[in-house]
């Protein structure tokens, strides 16, 4: 099967940088209290010079117009959607700070990230850091067997189905949004698997070899599938490398799970948050 080899974009890390953090798939929501505080104790306390979030910060984002600009970061009446922003823009005014789409939270845009200080990250993006070169990625793009998502994918981000979608009232989009994450529920009810294992599909290894091979980079990093594991993938030419699969965060159910990546002295170590 031939695989489609997308541009790359390189971002080179700058001197000063003594360790960059990669999260991803928090899912965030208002169902999700204990997700979000820890998510808000990580970001306050995170002592790295830049954080990389890769995709699905988000269980939804409706577009970057729910949040208000310009009221009383103090204020009493932020909604989720603020309350997220507010640490977002902390932590993006004391370390630099990347966003990448993932499958939910794709509307994100640059209006978002200029209120929060951050840089909105392409997919996949090389990034140079400590003498090695590193692909990132939310991920999904890799899932080839999904092809139903992937259809769905080449539809939805389409710059005029974006258009078409943010032209609709915040109400609308809201009530979109939930109705599709009822449906999602629904559909794994009636299948038996739970929403936190729903994720049946794995990245290609031939196609993270190939972005890899691309590249001349050893190392991928990526989020989408609540896999988290290290997968050596081999090649005559290249025999040690190496597909990082990020954790998912849930600390709202029994199966609690949060873990950040820290890349720092040129060694990528996990870290448990609680």
């Amino acid at each position: 099967m031939t695989f489609y080899i997308p541009k790359f974009n390189e971002l080179i890390a700058p001197a000063n940088w003594e360790s960059v953090e990669f999260i991803s798939d928090l899912h965030l929501c208002e169902s999700q209290p204990k997700t979000f505080l820890a998510w808000k104790r990580y970001m306050e306390s995170t002592t790295a010079s830049a954080l990389f979030i890769l995709g699905d910060l988000f269980e939804a984002w409706i577009g970057d117009d729910v949040v208000r600009t310009g009221i009383n970061a103090q204020s009493d009446d932020l909604i989720f959607e603020e309350q997220c922003a507010q640490v977002l823009q902390a932590v993006g005014q004391r370390l630099d700070l990347y966003v990448m789409h993932g499958n939910r939270d794709f509307l994100i845009g640059n209006r978002l990230m200029q209120h929060c200080h951050a840089t909105l990250l392409n997919d996949p993006t090389v990034l140079i850091f400590q003498g090695q070169r590193t692909v990132l990625s939310h991920g999904d793009q890799l899932c080839l067997s999904d092809t139903q998502y992937l259809k769905f994918r080449s539809v939805v981000r389409r710059p005029e189905w974006i258009h078409e979608q943010l032209s609709k009232p915040i109400t609308v989009r809201r009530e979109l949004a939930r109705q599709m994450r009822l449906q999602s529920e629904q559909a794994h009810n009636i299948s038996g698997v739970s929403l936190q294992n729903s994720y049946q599909f794995d990245v290609d290894a031939s196609a993270a070899t190939d972005w890899l091979v691309a590249t001349q980079a050893k190392t991928l990093i990526h989020g989408h599938t609540h896999q988290p594991q290290n997968h050596i993938l081999p090649t005559q030419q290249n025999p040690d490398l190496l597909r990082i699969v990020l954790s998912d965060w849930d600390l709202d159910k029994k199966d609690k799970k949060a873990e950040v990546l820290r890349w720092q002295n040129q060694e990528f170590k996990r870290i448990a948050w609680q």
